[in-house]
């Protein structure tokens, strides 16, 4: 099978992150309206969706784009020698842009106003130390997946996540096109704008020591770079 071009990996990443946050998002909605106040029903509502989704995504555009749906996640491929930082700011962009049609879908999914602002505080040094934990955990999985049983990246990856959502205080974003996102969602997903630049300094900082960690101990053959 050819190489996927361009266009079909900048738009895998782009729908695929669409369809992430628009299960982030329509998934926190009906289970906040169904949970009767349960917050903790409601989070169980708002996490299988999550932790099912990434699997199939992962299946389904894996082999189109790598499936990354995360800016952490690209930049250390890049930063790893397995993109060029052309394609990771391209990828990015994708991501973020598919992640607002996203929410933007959700919303509108769910007959609410399109263009939001969340007004959910998440804020402190438990928060940001949630998010460095959770990404580094996300990208450990990653490449201790691809080293070791690649066809269980996206099985991993989701069960990772679907853990996460509860061990973590933030709850698991663990990325960045995922938290601008919520930010323009005032649901049980959201997080006010406030709290968007120390989550993403926070994932950015765990992606980074996964990626030091996964090379130490996976070291990268120089087959694997480009």
């Amino acid at each position: 099978m050819p190489a996927p071009s361009p266009s079909r990996r900048i738009a895998a990443e782009a729908i695929g992150t669409a369809l992430l946050l628009a299960t982030v998002v329509g998934s926190g909605i009906m289970a906040q309206r169904l949970a009767g106040g349960n917050v903790a029903l409601a989070l169980l509502g708002n996490t299988l969706p999550t932790g099912a989704i990434l699997v199939v995504l992962i299946l389904i555009f894996g082999p189109v784009s790598g499936a990354h749906f995360n800016p952490a996640v690209s930049l250390v491929f890049g930063l790893r020698g397995e993109m060029t930082f052309q394609e990771v700011a391209v990828y990015c962009a994708a991501q973020v842009i598919g992640g607002v049609a996203g929410v933007f879908l959700a919303h509108a999914m769910f007959d609410m106003s399109l263009f939001q602002i969340s007004t959910t505080i998440r804020f402190g040094w438990g928060q940001w130390i949630a998010e460095a934990v959770a990404a580094f955990g996300l990208v450990l999985t990653i490449f201790g997946c691809r080293a070791s049983a690649p066809p269980a990246v996206a099985y991993a990856v989701g069960l990772y996540i679907t853990a996460a959502y509860w061990f973590t205080a933030s709850t698991s974003f663990a990325n960045p096109a995922v938290t601008i996102a919520r930010a323009l969602s005032d649901t049980f997903a959201g997080i006010a704008p406030s709290g968007v630049l120390p989550f993403i300094a926070a994932q950015f900082v765990g992606a980074i020591v996964a990626m030091l960690a996964s090379g130490w101990f996976w070291p990268l053959t120089r087959a694997a770079r480009r």
